[in-house]
């Protein structure tokens, strides 16, 4: 799969100042995209979200119908036990869901690796912002929203760091277009979803190493 050796891109601090470059491999962030790949990733995702709550009632859970219609024979009608048979209106349902559906779903490591490195190259290196750290020391929302608007990521942005402390939980909980995770909880849902990446330069070390 054709890949670069390395990327270069700068590296900022929060207020969207360049503070040096660094070199990322080019085996994670500039591979030639694997879109099958990041489909599965997506759809094993989605599949093992769902609560699978589902349910309707069978001819026994369905109140009444514990009296015979009418009579056996003499009416000209098709005999009938109950008025909850699922001919009836109103009767228990066949072959519904019942309450305990498994939609897992597993994808392999090598593809889904495969899958968080296409993603990951997707958006390098135009929507790729390197911080030098992430670290609040308020809890502030408008201190958040302040690094957003001076890295220019005013958008859907995901943020990547390598851990998520009070201060940055709480600052950025209130921001309905931007999402913190750790390097440990990137998903490839996420990064398709997102317009813009923001990393930590620690995390970029921990995903070169955890993907390479």
């Amino acid at each position: 799969m054709a890949e670069k050796k390395s990327v270069s891109v700068k590296v900022v601090n929060m207020a969207g100042e360049e503070v040096k470059k660094i070199n990322l491999a080019g085996s994670v962030f500039a591979i030639e995209p694997h879109e099958q790949a990041m489909f599965n990733a997506v759809q094993v995702e989605q599949a093992n979200s769902r609560q699978a709550t589902a349910k309707t009632k069978v001819r026994h859970e369905v109140s009444g119908g514990g009296k015979k219609p009418w009579r056996q024979k003499g009416t000209g009608r098709a005999r009938a036990g109950s008025s909850r048979s699922p001919v009836w209106v109103g009767g228990g349902t066949v072959f519904g869901p019942v309450g305990n559906q498994n939609f897992t779903i597993s994808q392999n490591r090598k593809e889904h690796q495969l899958a968080l490195r296409s993603a990951l190259s997707l958006k390098t290196p135009k929507d790729l912002v390197v911080v030098d750290e992430i670290k609040f020391a308020e809890k502030k929302t408008k201190e958040f929203v302040k690094m957003l608007q001076a890295l220019k990521s005013e958008v859907k942005t995901l943020v990547v760091v390598t851990e998520i402390d009070e201060n940055l939980f709480a600052s950025v909980r209130n921001v309905n277009y931007a999402k913190v995770v750790t390097t440990d909880n990137v998903s490839v849902y996420d990064l398709l979803n997102a317009d813009k990446l923001v990393i930590s330069e620690a995390a970029v070390k921990v995903v070169e190493e955890a993907l390479k």
